[in-house]
This record gives structure tokens, sequence and C-alpha cells, in this order.
């Protein structure tokens, strides 16, 4: 599939998800934030779960759940996740097995590896693979640049790093 930019109708959905993002690290988790749009309507929205132990409660699985159990094949096709966060491996695969439409990212997982490594955090144990190598017929759209600042900052407070602005592209 052909990687696309957000387009501006998009921004006010990443910057919903980066509130989400947000609260999710007020409550202690990482800074990931999703939700799945059908139409004009937002029909399911969540956060990351994952500082209890379980590293499979990412927001993106939860809506693949969800869509699943609660969307007609047509309408899973037709919806759009947007999310904070490129999604890993295990996300891809899961949209992709329910048959969700569109994805729109805010940061790509390279760009958070790369911010990972700049502060010398360990590497995550799953492999950052864009999401067309595990998925290659959704359509994606992805980074926002507009965004990328401000999510920066969240991982960056989420892992316990002080950080001055600089190149985040």
């Amino acid at each position: 599939m052909i990687l696309r930019n957000p387009v501006p109708d998009d921004l006010p959905f990443l910057r919903r998800c980066v509130t989400l993002a947000r609260h999710a690290v007020e409550v202690g988790d990482e800074p990931f934030g999703s939700l799945l749009r059908l139409g004009d309507d937002i029909l399911f929205e969540d956060r990351n779960h994952v500082s209890g132990g379980d590293h499979t409660r990412h927001p993106e699985f939860a809506i693949a759940r969800w869509a699943a159990e609660n969307l007609t094949p047509e309408q899973r096709g037709a919806a759009v996740v947007y999310t904070s966060g490129e999604h890993c491996p295990m996300c891809s695969a899961a949209h992709a097995w329910v048959g969700l439409g569109r994805i729109v990212y805010a940061v790509g997982s390279i760009q958070l590896l790369q911010w990972r490594r700049e502060w010398d955090l360990p590497e995550p144990p799953v492999a950052p693979l864009p999401i067309n190598a595990v998925a290659p017929g959704v359509e994606v759209a992805g980074p926002a640049p507009e965004l990328v600042d401000e999510v920066r900052a969240l991982h960056a407070q989420s892992a316990g790093v002080e950080t001055a602005p600089g190149p985040s592209h």
C-alpha cells in the first residue's frame, strides 16, 4: 500500500488519541491512545493498559477485538483506526485479521525506536515493523508532523528522561 500523510480532517481524531495517550501517562501507563471511527461517529476509544504486566493490552488490539464482536464485516472495512503511535506487529495482524479499514497514526514505530535509542533505553522485545510489512493490504497514513513533538514529550515523560527539543522526525 502507499503510505500517505494524514489529511487535515484526520487531525482532530489524532489529537484525541494524543489526549488518550496523555491520560495513560497520568495513570502510570505507556503513552498510547487509539480510537475507532465509522462515518461521523467514534465507536470505541481506549488507551494503553500494559502497566499491570500484560503487555498485549494495547488500545489497537482492544479496538480489533471490539470491532470483531460488534461490527459487520462491511462496517469494519469502512472504519478508520486513529492512533498516537503506529501499530506494533501484534496489533497490525489483529487489524488485518478483523478486516478493519484505514489506519492513521501520529508517530511511527521507527521514530519511537530512534527516541528510545537516543535516550539509552532498552530495545523493545518485538521488532518495530511498519504496518504494511505485517498487513500489506491496509491503507496507512502517518506520521502527522504537527503532533510529533507532543508525542515525543509524552514518551520522554513516561520513560523518565529529560529531553531538550531537537530533531524529532
